[in-house]
């Protein structure tokens, strides 16, 4: 994966609250979801109905959380300088940048209606969101109640040292299932699945599965696209995408299953808890993503479509 170092980095689609962010604490080293570390975590996403690593999430469930508004000064200077794209922070913003890029015209091609911007907040330790207040335990999640994308970027410390995924293209990777529930909400996908959920709450797992597995299929598909997407003067965003990154990606999907999970807290694999799939389920629809460029290729809720 090669960024062009030329590329404008827009951070305007970014808010950055890191200096503003609540909580005091080690930040990842400390992880305080279910008393600390990976166990904790593990447990967390194994509990939740949708959220954890990489998915929705409603917190306590209500939309009246309330929220706050970051500072991009320090990041948009940053991000101007010559060495930008070798910027943690930096880069994931222009990841953010290529995905919404693509959305834009990929979402009116596919679905009713006009692609609707979505930011991403980085957050430290801990945040509030339009659905309540949440610590960097959770993952990356995205939350419907306020259209935003939430991480705290020391997440890929905990993917690269803890989950086994270290590769480069793991970060637009968690960034790009993010915004695959972003278009969910907006195609009106993820409030159709609760209100199955409501009706038949036996399958809710079940039906969690799908729409997590639809995300990394919507990933995918940004993947195959990626090296089409421009700044808004015009620049490619990516001079390269290589088979090496698309294997990262896979990666990635392969340690966050819930079985891959369940498997590295010590206990049986209980596919009765899965929320999110199953290693080779999440490496299969982003890979069916990816072949296909297609979000049309997604249909997971189609009977049969996950075994």
């Amino acid at each position: 994966m090669e960024l062009n170092e030329n590329a404008e980095i827009d951070t305007s689609q970014i808010d950055d609250q890191r200096s503003s962010g609540g909580g005091g604490g080690g930040g990842i080293g400390g992880l305080p979801i279910g008393g600390g570390g990976l166990t904790g975590i593990i447990v967390t996403v194994l509990i939740a109905l949708v959220g954890g690593y990489f998915g929705i999430n409603t917190l306590g469930g209500s939309d009246s959380g309330s929220t706050q508004t970051g500072d991009n000064t320090s990041l948009t200077q940053k991000c101007s300088e010559s060495d930008a794209t070798k910027q943690l922070d930096c880069r994931n913003t222009l990841f953010v940048n290529s995905i919404q890029d693509y959305w834009t015209d990929a979402y009116p091609q596919n679905f009713d209606g006009s692609y609707k911007p979505a930011k991403t907040t980085l957050f430290a330790n801990r945040v509030n969101t339009g659905c309540g207040a949440a610590d960097s335990g959770v993952g990356p999640f995205y939350c419907p109640a306020d259209d935003k994308v939430y991480i705290d970027l020391s997440f890929y410390d905990v993917l690269a040292q803890q989950l086994g995924a270290p590769g480069e293209f793991a970060q637009p990777y968690v960034l790009a299932h993010e915004y695959g529930h972003h278009i969910q909400d907006l195609a009106g996908t993820e409030a159709a699945m609760r209100r199955q959920q409501e009706r038949d709450p036996d399958q809710a797992n079940a039906l969690s599965v799908k729409l997590e597995l639809q995300a990394d299929c919507y990933a995918g598909a940004w993947a195959k696209n990626a090296t089409g997407t421009d700044t808004a003067s015009g620049k490619k965003i990516f001079k390269s995408i290589t088979t090496q990154d698309i294997e990262e990606g896979l990666q990635t999907a392969s340690k966050i299953g819930d079985d891959t999970l369940q498997q590295q807290s010590g206990g049986t694999v209980n596919p009765a808890e899965f929320t999110h799939g199953t290693s080779a389920q999440r490496q299969q629809w982003f890979s069916e993503g990816y072949k296909s460029g297609s979000p049309k290729s997604c249909d997971t809720f189609a009977a049969g479509a996950v075994s």
